[in-house]
């Protein structure tokens, strides 16, 4: 019964969600931060798919694996982007998404200090990953 309580409580949270990422995929937004990351991204040699993966990781693990499939299809799997997108997927945790999730069952509303390590752990956790593909 506990679990079905859970459930409801944290519900609303991952509706608001994913019609967030679905709003911000369909209106352009993800292709305007993808042209305003891809100097950042050539600079460390992340390939151009690469980049709505890394970005998309932080809100959705879906929207990101729907990334990662994609670039399957136009480079295949075994393409330096379809291998870094995997590595990156499989280091990192959807920070947001975790983060609103868990915090809002257990009622915490203060996540800073929360935030800011998650934030720091993914970078470090991509960072490592592209290193690591290149090798």
């Amino acid at each position: 019964m506990d679990g079905f309580k859970i459930v409801l409580e944290i519900a609303p949270t991952l509706i608001a969600l994913f019609f967030a990422i679905q709003i911000f995929r369909s209106s352009g937004a993800l292709d305007l931060i993808v042209r305003f990351l891809t100097p950042i991204g050539k600079l460390l040699k992340i390939p151009k798919e690469v980049l709505p993966v890394i970005f998309a990781k932080l809100f959705s693990s879906s929207a990101a694996t729907g990334f990662l499939l994609d670039i399957y299809k136009t480079s295949g799997p075994d393409s330096l982007a379809g291998f870094m997108s995997s590595v990156i997927l499989s280091s990192t945790e959807t920070c947001f998404y975790t983060l609103s999730v868990y915090y809002s069952v257990v009622g915490i509303k203060k996540i800073r200090y929360t935030l800011t390590g998650a934030l720091l752990a993914v970078f470090v956790g991509t960072f490592i990953s592209v290193f690591i593909s290149y090798f």
